[in-house]
């Protein structure tokens, strides 16, 4: 067994099932008028991610950035109440189909709300240089620990790396089309 692919318990970790058909199944049970259009998607190997567009809420033309975002907030919460029965239905169907978590949430105007999402454990071995920047970041209070300053450095590479990991991302995307291309052994 190569590097990585021991569970917790010290055993072998089992990789879920494949989610090539999870964008059509959950495009299939999502109740029709739940949002404007196509939700957005997103699978890794610990959790499904699924994130759809809410109508705005109807606002007079003097209404102010304050009663803009009130309106959104009151609109998710909404969102979130009514549906609650039935996402949890679906997102248990989804748990045992393809062995992920599911994470939902909705976009309303320029608001971006998720609902609950899953922290995944990360094993990684730093030098003492890297530990340092850690150390500086939870010493400034921009973090409270080591893994949340490393979870911040995570999402500050992403937002200023999007573009080359997305080309990244359909580089390997290629390269999955290829190997089922062939022989199979």
């Amino acid at each position: 067994m190569r590097r990585g692919e021991w569970g917790r318990g010290g055993g072998p970790r089992s990789e879920p099932p494949p989610a090539t058909d999870a964008l059509a199944w959950i495009g299939g049970a999502l109740p029709d008028g739940w949002f404007t259009g196509p939700a957005e998607i997103t699978i890794d190997r610990d959790e499904i991610t699924i994130v759809g567009r809410l109508s705005d809420p109807p606002l007079p033309d003097d209404a102010t950035d304050a009663d803009r975002s009130a309106a959104e907030q009151g609109r998710i919460a909404g969102f979130r109440e009514t549906t609650r029965d039935q996402r949890i239905g679906i997102a248990q169907q989804l748990e045992r189909r393809y062995q992920r978590k599911v994470a939902w949430g909705v976009r309303v105007g320029e608001t971006r709300e998720l609902f609950t999402t899953f922290s995944a454990p990360v094993m990684t071995r730093l030098r003492q240089a890297e530990r340092q920047v850690l150390d500086t970041l939870v010493d400034s209070g921009v973090a409270r620990s080591r893994s949340e300053a490393l979870a911040w450095c995570v999402a500050l590479v992403g937002q200023h790396a999007e573009s080359w990991l997305a080309e990244l991302r359909q580089a390997m995307t290629q390269v999955d089309e290829l190997r089922k291309q062939g022989p199979s052994v």
